[in-house]
């Protein structure tokens, strides 16, 4: 199975170990952007530059259609400001029919529909996926 893995950017060396955990099974991990270079570069901003901003969404966009499982690793609620690229990546995939897989928390609403799986830890999502 093809699986696209969500999170914040800051979780993608633990992506990494998951997708390895994944491939070890047979699956195939489309996410791209957990291997690096959708760092913010623009030097003295939070944010990226447009254009960099651009090309990560359309690298993520392509690598999440290109999956047939989404499973996205979600937050505690917080009340810091977050960014959320990941639930666009989420709503994608409900969209597109996709199997959608949250692991940690529902986030929000779209996460407690009942054909969302979810798993308050990656060994329960990774069990589920064999």
């Amino acid at each position: 199975m093809k699986i696209y893995l969500a999170a914040r950017y800051s979780r993608a060396a633990q992506l990494r170990d998951v997708r390895a955990k994944l491939e070890a099974n047979g699956h195939e991990v489309t996410s791209r952007w957990i291997d690096g270079g959708h760092e913010v570069t623009k030097e003295g901003s939070t944010e990226a530059a447009h254009t960099e901003r651009s090309r990560f969404a359309e690298e993520d966009w392509h690598d999440m259609m290109q999956a047939d499982c989404v499973i996205s690793f979600t937050e505690e609620p917080r009340t810091t400001k977050t960014r959320g690229g990941r639930h666009v990546e989420f709503g994608g995939a409900l969209g597109a029919g996709k199997r959608c897989i949250v692991v940690g928390w529902r986030e929000n609403v779209f996460h407690c529909l009942p054909q969302i799986e979810f798993y308050p830890s990656w060994d329960g999502a990774l069990a589920a996926v064999q």
